[in-house]
């Protein structure tokens, strides 16, 4: 078996696998050195995961804390090989460490003309997202805490009791502003959920 550099190729893919939780898909391999023979022989003998059709994991990596994320982030991966999904609304909450949820489903924002079936226990939200709207994790994208907290605003899966105190922690932390949050309900119009938590924060 002819390898491009064995010792370069296994460098660049653990480097790129490293950022996201273990995993890299078959087209990532193959800029790196791998052909499908070699991803083949490497599955059988157990230094690749084969996760499933052109996803792979490498083994050695532990697991991340946000595995599941980073999956379905890979999961939403278009003919570009890049993934379109962003983590949102309640899991997003999660990510930031936001409220006390325990959402039982995972939600991703993903562009409308997305066509992939959701797997079980996934909700996809179809929406533009501008670049100021997200930010990178280790192995996926998520919406940022002030797109976060307006998306769940619109969505009557969390109370009002619980609204106000996911917005009161996120400003007794410095997560968000308040005069950003007060701007982005201005903008959208909204004044009534996400507007009636900021004044129950008070001044």
């Amino acid at each position: 078996m002819i390898y491009r550099s064995t010792q370069n190729s296994r460098r660049e893919l653990s480097n790129l696998a490293q950022t996201q939780g273990g995993y890299f898909t078959a087209k990532q391999a193959a800029a790196v050195g791998y052909d499908r023979r070699h991803l083949d022989y490497h599955a059988k003998a157990g230094n690749f995961e084969r996760v499933e059709r052109g996803l792979f994991r490498l083994p050695e990596i532990p697991t991340s804390e946000h595995d599941d994320l980073i999956r379905l982030s890979l999961w939403s991966r278009g003919r570009d090989d890049r993934p379109q999904a962003v983590i949102s609304h309640e899991t997003a909450l999660g990510v930031h460490g936001l409220g006390e949820l325990l959402p039982t489903r995972t939600h991703l924002i993903v562009p409308r003309s997305f066509r992939k079936k959701p797997p079980a226990g996934c909700v996809l939200h179809k929406s533009q997202l501008e670049p100021g709207d997200v930010e990178a994790r280790d192995g996926f994208r998520v919406t940022k805490p002030l797109r976060t907290l307006l998306d769940v605003a619109e969505r009557e899966t969390v109370t009002q009791e619980q609204l106000n105190q996911i917005v009161k922690q996120a400003l007794a932390e410095g997560i968000v502003r308040r005069t950003k949050l007060r701007e982005a309900v201005e903008w959208q119009a909204n004044d009534s959920r996400l507007a009636r938590a900021i004044s129950a924060v008070g001044q």
